[in-house]
């Protein structure tokens, strides 16, 4: 079976030139979930139906939960904390809040290439290039989705999520997308478990002692997005 690391270095995921920019649009303040969930349903037809170009959106939601279609209750450890919303994301229980940024990725996949798996892989890669922008080493693991750091300073393999996934498909249009621990809260992973691992712990740009702003963490991502997905256009 080929593996994501086997897929990962694939550089055919620019659409076609006639194809218009992405735009890249970035949310100020705190979004609530089911708002970006509804506005994520109707651009994803949009853009289905070619009466919208393909988005980027970045935001940052208030904190909570979401439950994807892998989660089981026994991950939920405090049901009480913080909102819960069920998505038809794939994964399984995650958490969302400020100082983490969510980039929600809504591509055509008709128009580039209908590879969930590869989808997956250039997503993980993007993470990975935008970390190492900040001289992080991000890593993939074949049995868990996410970007991982080694964590050497805590002991003898020990690894921390930095960076989640999880997407939907519909008619090969994708929505839902990724996220990137900026300086979060992290205390409030507690609360679940993340992705359904136990075993390891998160961490976050500044958490490895890097005193990254959330602007500074977009421009990076906007960077490496475009080497693997090609040109977008800030709305």
């Amino acid at each position: 079976m080929t593996s994501r690391n086997d897929i990962s270095n694939r550089t055919d995921w620019h659409a076609d030139p006639s194809t218009p920019p992405i735009k890249w649009e970035i949310t100020s303040g705190l979004v609530p979930y089911p708002l970006a969930v509804e506005r994520m349903e109707i651009l994803a037809e949009l853009i289905h139906q070619g009466k919208e170009p393909e988005r980027v959106w970045l935001l940052e939601h208030p904190p909570l939960y979401t439950a994807g279609t892998s989660a089981t209750d026994k991950d939920l450890k405090d049901p009480h904390r913080f909102p819960v919303y069920a998505t038809g994301r794939g994964g399984q229980y995650t958490y969302h809040g400020p100082g983490q940024r969510v980039a929600y990725v809504m591509l055509n996949l008709n128009k580039r290439q209908r590879d969930v798996r590869a989808f997956v892989a250039a997503l993980e890669q993007w993470l990975i290039n935008t970390v190492d922008q900040f001289n992080i080493v991000g890593e993939r693991r074949e049995d868990r989705v996410g970007i991982w750091v080694a964590r050497p300073d805590k002991g003898a393999g020990v690894e921390d999520k930095i960076a989640a996934i999880g997407i939907r498909l519909r008619k090969w249009v994708t929505f839902h997308g990724i996220s990137l621990n900026v300086e979060p809260d992290l205390e409030h992973f507690s609360g679940i478990i993340a992705c359904g691992v136990e075993k390891h712990g998160q961490t976050s740009l500044v958490d490895m002692g890097l005193p990254v702003a959330m602007f500074d963490a977009d421009i990076a991502l906007r960077r490496t997005f475009e080497e693997i997905f090609g040109p977008v256009e800030v709305v």
